[in-house]
């Protein structure tokens, strides 16, 4: 029932994934008269592999988390993330208030043992491919053994999902020598190196989009800035791009010339295809949408949701985790 669009994008997107994916199912939590007039218009059937769970109340977009969480036992948002605690779901998805999904998911399904905090990873592109960022708003202050947690958890999670043996992890940080940065920086990378991960070392800003390292990790009060100075940069190219071409009828001639490139160059940094933040760190897989995302962009999300659980990420967190620290589950 989330993000910008609700149904109207959510359901198809949902229709799409089984479509493709015919080893899926996928149980669709909100209000039902609203979900089912979506299936009824698409006309779909697909047996016991789409359900519909009825939610009689729905997180707004700006609603305090602690409100949300307290205060609406039946949201969709909810009841989507106490089927995964009780292993109806494998996964869950929601395009809705990122806050309120994080509070939630974190009273629901608790942390795994050795994880103080939950983090947002997601992915953003490179010169080489992509690269995931974690944390990316969830932890604002964050301590050197949070961020050695962000690693261990990064690391695993593109060793599933991208199939990568032994990713490297990189810091982020204000310089690439071991003296920058201040004193929670400089412990991390400390912890890093002791860890057993394929530490890298300390990354810039740089870094991120020319792919240095297949992890970059930083607390979220950084990582948030990171992310949304990218966005407003892929915006600003696209409206200057746009702003030149229509100058006059010399440069709109040269535009169309360009087009094949230019529809390349689109698809290439299409921030629909990255779409899907992974809340890592919960004994459960929680994956957040971009509250704007259309139908491809949600398909998106939902299939690396299926890709996390068909790769066994948790218990690949779980086993390094205790490896790392000797702990018991």
């Amino acid at each position: 029932m989330g993000g910008d669009h609700g149904p109207s994008v959510t359901v198809p997107a949902a229709l799409q994934m089984l479509r493709d994916d015919a080893a899926s199912g996928v149980i669709l939590v909100g209000l039902a008269t609203e979900v089912e007039a979506q299936l009824q218009q698409a006309k779909a059937a697909f047996g016991d592999r789409l359900v519909v769970r009825h939610a009689s109340e729905v997180v707004g977009m700006d609603e305090p988390p602690a409100l949300a969480m307290r205060g609406k036992k039946d949201s969709s948002m909810r009841v989507a993330v106490d089927l995964v605690k009780s292993g109806e779901a494998q996964a869950a998805v929601s395009a809705g208030n990122t806050g309120a999904l994080m509070a939630i998911s974190r009273y629901v399904l608790k942390t795994l043992p050795g994880i103080d905090r939950p983090a947002i990873a997601s992915i953003m592109p490179t010169h080489n491919g992509q690269v995931y960022v974690l944390d990316l708003g969830a932890n604002v202050d964050c301590t050197a053994e949070h961020l050695l947690q962000f690693g261990l958890m990064g690391s695993e999670l593109v060793a599933c999902v991208e199939h990568k043996t032994n990713p490297t992890v990189g810091l982020l940080n204000i310089g690439e020598e071991d003296i920058k940065g201040n004193e929670v920086v400089k412990q991390a990378a400390e912890l890093l190196r002791a860890s057993g991960l394929n530490f890298y070392g300390n990354v810039e800003g740089t870094d991120i989009f020319k792919g240095t390292t297949d992890v970059v990790v930083c607390d979220g009060f950084v990582g948030n800035v990171a992310l949304k100075s990218a966005e407003g940069l892929a915006q600003l190219i696209r409206t200057f791009l746009r702003a030149e071409f229509e100058r006059n009828i010399l440069t709109r001639l040269a535009g169309l010339i360009a087009l094949p490139v230019l529809n390349a160059f689109k698809r290439r940094v299409d921030h629909r295809r990255y779409n899907g933040a992974s809340l890592l760190g919960l004994r459960g897989i929680v994956l957040k949408s971009h509250g704007s995302a259309d139908t491809y962009a949600f398909d998106c999300a939902l299939k690396r949701a299926v890709e996390e659980v068909r790769t066994g990420m948790l218990a690949h967190i779980s086993e390094r985790l205790t490896h790392i620290h000797g702990l018991t589950q």
